[in-house]
């Protein structure tokens, strides 16, 4: 059977596998918005997708949730709902400005034992790795996560990553704590942002000349003198 498909049609399927799990209505708000029925045109697109065996689906959740056609995630897995969190942190962004440079469940070290965030990204001129704490955990736990990003900040591997700049001082990225729960959390070298949301990392940052609660100061080694700039 022959096909052809439209970019948006490509896009769609690479972003599906970029985040392993989509539900219909993201999809309606980033392919579709513009259309006059986002969301009919967007069920139109999914199941001629679907059909041609292009992506797969799961109709465990309402709205359909859409999967890479080699994902290896059940379809009532409780792993979808961590992927959903991600998408929806990537979304909230898209709000202020598109990230740039997206990794899911980034593995930076590449070996079992190190940091693994759960999404990295490029937003607003800045590099992030962000933690998405769905339930809660002992300041123990928390804490020698942050000692993981500690050690790699001391290997210096972080310097040699894809991403960094080529024309100044590589920068280490601030982890931000997506948590409804506030951990007593040290750290000397690296900043930590603990927020609800990326609507209050927003707020946090308007006034980005001040010093902000939750968030520790950075030493210029680390940073190359570059600041956080969300506003």
């Amino acid at each position: 059977m022959s096909f052809r498909l439209s970019q948006r049609d490509k896009d769609i399927i690479a972003f599906i596998n970029q985040f392993r799990a989509v539900d219909r209505d993201s999809l309606g708000d980033l392919f579709f918005k513009q259309l006059k029925s986002p969301i009919n045109a967007c069920n139109s697109v999914m199941v001629r997708l679907y059909r041609l065996g292009l992506i797969e689906r799961t109709q465990q959740y309402s709205p359909t949730v859409y999967l890479p056609v080699d994902a290896k995630i059940k379809k009532n897995s409780q792993k979808i709902l961590h992927f959903l969190s991600i998408l929806d942190v990537y979304k909230q962004m898209c709000t202020y400005s598109a990230p740039k440079q997206v990794i899911v469940e980034d593995k930076p070290t590449g070996r079992k034992g190190g940091i693994e965030p759960d999404l990295f990204c490029i937003f607003k001129g800045s590099p992030f790795w962000i933690e998405i704490q769905r339930n809660q955990y002992s300041e123990q736990k928390m804490q020698a996560k942050i000692n993981l990003y500690e050690e790699f900040f001391f290997s210096d591997e972080w310097k040699a990553l894809h991403w960094q700049p080529e024309d100044r001082l590589a920068i280490f990225p601030s982890v931000i704590l997506i948590t409804p729960v506030r951990y007593a959390l040290s750290s000397e070298h690296i900043r930590i942002i603990q927020v609800a949301s990326i609507h209050e990392l927003i707020e946090k940052y308007k006034n980005s000349g001040k010093q902000q609660r939750g968030a520790k100061p950075i030493k210029s080694a680390s940073s190359g003198g570059i600041k956080i700039n969300l506003t």
